[in-house]
């Protein structure tokens, strides 16, 4: 894919262009918005802008995928691709928009790096950020022909449920009462919404009812300030949006899903709101009838902080073969376990697929205490909430 002579160059100013990479970003955001307002108004979120989170992430995906195509150049990472592909499908990134960040990212380069950037590097990176960009823009096109549109459509909320405390579910049904098109289990949808200034903010929420129900239920938890901003959408959604009001909501979208585990044994590791996927996936598993063992793992504050817990124990006990095991920080209630989640007594089926969702730092403890009992690091996904921040790290 990556030219012999672009290889080459990309290979020798790597280090320099990753040594430099959050300042090209933060100088290319700033670039970016001052030219295009609009965009951070009503595309990008405000909240990952004002901590940083989107800097890190942008950062991290392209330095990945440079050094991928420096050591592979005949192949592409299609899991990453596929995960920011979903990303920007739901929430309506078109292609006319990739040149825009062309222009304002490869100027910052320009000016960060100065008289390192020569025509032959500059040529050199653009083929990296072409391969990249026209991959994502053909994903996403198959993916808006996959789910019929790639436009916002009007949902009515017909049901909000308080789950804890700081967590509440949202169940809709498109105004008209046009059909609900099915999704699979572990997807999420963009909920579009006006706030107090005008702006327009986006954000993702997982589906956490079960597949082929005739409305869509989304939990959101609300983000407190404090180390980042308040959530301004989450914020907006659990103090003004009640029965009869309407959201703006995209097509679902998310490759963290079931994909050919009939017969495997499973494990669906979550902690706090990354449970929402895990309770579609287990509606969905007891729904198809799975009889290979599925181990059930999740961490939360308390078990009063536990959103979904119901649910989620429901559709295990639906299963012909689950282990359930709960984990609390305080308040752990009989057949609980106290502290953090930890693996060292769970028994992991040989084969095992594991599916993961939740603070980074968890996801990165269960995945090498899964590598350390054998299972593959293939068979190992997970789905970040927000920018996907593994890949800075």
């Amino acid at each position: 894919m990556l030219s012999e002579q672009s290889a080459a160059t990309v290979r020798a100013t790597l280090p320099a262009v990753g040594a430099a990479i959050e300042q090209i970003t933060e100088r290319f955001y700033a670039r970016l918005f001052d030219a295009h307002p609009e965009l951070l108004r009503d595309l990008f979120n405000r909240g990952n802008q004002a901590s940083g989170a989107q800097k890190s992430a942008l950062a991290g995906s392209i330095a990945a995928f440079a050094g991928y195509l420096v050591e592979h150049p005949d192949q592409r990472p299609d899991a990453m691709l596929s995960r920011i592909a979903h990303k920007h499908a739901s929430l309506g990134v078109v292609p006319e928009q990739y040149p825009v960040v062309h222009e304002h990212l490869f100027a910052a380069i320009a000016e960060i790096l100065g008289d390192a950037v020569t025509p032959e590097v500059a040529a050199a990176w653009t083929e990296v950020y072409w391969l990249m960009a026209n991959a994502l823009i053909a994903i996403e096109k198959r993916l808006h022909e996959e789910s019929g549109s790639q436009e916002f459509r009007e949902w009515e909320v017909v049901g909000r449920e308080e789950e804890t405390a700081d967590v509440v579910s949202f169940r809709v049904r498109p105004v008209g009462g046009s059909p609900v098109r099915g999704f699979r289990a572990g997807q999420y949808v963009s909920v579009g919404v006006k706030l107090a200034d005008g702006a327009r903010q986006i954000r993702q929420y997982s589906l956490s009812g079960a597949p082929g129900e005739d409305v869509r239920r989304f939990s959101v938890k609300r983000v407190h300030g404090g180390a980042t901003p308040e959530g301004e959408v989450s914020g907006h959604l659990h103090a003004r949006v009640r029965v009869g009001d309407v959201l703006q909501v995209s097509e679902p979208y998310g490759d963290l899903v079931l994909d050919g585990v009939a017969g495997r044994p499973l494990l669906l590791a979550s902690a706090g709101i990354g449970v929402t996927p895990m309770v579609a996936m287990l509606a969905s598993l007891a729904a198809d009838g799975h009889d290979a063992p599925v181990t059930v793992v999740h961490g939360d504050r308390s078990p009063a902080d536990h959103a979904l817990r119901v649910d989620h124990q429901a559709y295990a006990d639906k299963l012909a073969d689950s282990d359930v095991t709960f984990f609390y920080e305080r308040d752990a209630e009989p057949g609980g376990r106290s502290g953090l989640v930890d693996l060292s007594g769970i028994d992991i089926a040989p084969g095992t697929c594991a599916y993961l969702c939740g603070p980074l730092p968890f996801m990165r403890a269960v995945r090498g205490q899964l590598i350390e009992k054998g299972v593959a690091p293939a068979d190992i996904h997970y789905e970040v909430f927000g920018p996907d921040l593994w890949l800075a790290a």
